[in-house]
């Protein structure tokens, strides 16, 4: 099957406006932009209108490139001291000259909606409960649960060990009793390793996963983004040796595409933690209802 990210967010979206209505208190997401990169202003701007589109008030700090490192950090601090932000999320890449981690550690771990700081990571690989969990592996969770592919017991591979994806993922799949394998760009016999995942993540930005290498009725999930040299987004997944989608989805269990798979996904999970709640009722009740 396809694992569409797509549907299920908007759902969760839909939910998430509903709780929303309720609240006497909008919950409130801050997000500081340094420079103006433009990729970074698209994926600050997304989350600028989805969050106003569900009744969640956003606030966007745009400073100029050569900002300084403490003057970043300034505005942090009064975001943290606020009480009317519940979430505070630094976009990244900063320029060069910022210190990416002094600023990372500046977030009050309680507003850390992208689970970046010390303190949200550090009880993570501790299997301790963070105060929010990693927004993309979270996604990926609630999309397999959703689709009913079992977790526990299985062989995962993790392709890249970013901060972001790689290395939090592994944890969150510990945690849910898969084996797990993580590669990256030393791994010695890739493919040999691919062959006996019975689920792939791969977060790497380049095709690097041939799907015909891989084990009969696997689960892949892309993560990876990048252009084709015709300008398309693309992913990970190389699906070349296949002669159409019918092919590809007689061959594995499932697969999530892009774009429309785990980016939405992202999307929806990050909501989830500025709503600053337990939203397994949420999730429960889109599970019960399904995709419309």
């Amino acid at each position: 099957m396809i694992l569409d990210g797509k549907a299920l967010s908007k759902k969760i979206l839909e939910e998430i406006k509903i709780e929303v209505q309720k609240l006497d208190k909008k919950p409130h997401l801050a997000v500081i932009l340094v420079g103006d990169d433009t990729a970074s202003r698209i994926y600050v701007n997304n989350k600028k209108k989805t969050a106003l589109n569900i009744g969640i008030n956003s606030t966007v700090i745009e400073l100029p490139e050569d900002t300084k490192e403490e003057v970043l950090i300034e505005h942090i601090k009064k975001l943290n001291n606020d009480d009317d932000i519940t979430g505070i999320l630094v976009q990244m890449p900063l320029p060069k000259h910022i210190n990416k981690d002094n600023v990372v550690c500046a977030i009050d771990p309680k507003k850390d909606v992208d689970c970046f700081t010390p303190e949200n990571v550090g009880k993570l690989a501790l299997g301790m409960k963070p105060y929010f969990y990693p927004v993309t592996p979270q996604g990926i969770l609630i999309m397999l649960d959703y689709y009913g592919i079992q977790i526990e017991g299985r062989h995962v591979v993790v392709i890249g060990r970013s901060n972001i994806v790689g290395k939090p993922m592994v944890q969150m799949l510990l945690q849910r009793n898969a084996t797990v394998t993580i590669c990256h760009s030393q791994t010695k016999n890739l493919d040999d390793i691919i062959k006996t995942a019975d689920i792939i993540i791969s977060a790497v930005g380049k095709k690097i996963v041939r799907c015909k290498m891989v084990k009969y009725k696997s689960v892949l999930v892309d993560v990876g983004i990048s252009r084709d040299a015709n300008g398309k987004l693309t992913g990970d997944l190389n699906f070349s040796d296949f002669k159409d989608i019918n092919e590809i989805l007689d061959f594995v269990e499932a697969f999530s595409p892009v774009p429309g798979g785990v980016g939405p996904m992202t999307i929806a999970s990050l909501m989830l933690n500025t709503l600053l709640f337990e939203h397994t009722g949420i999730l429960r009740r889109i599970a019960k209802s399904g995709l419309e």
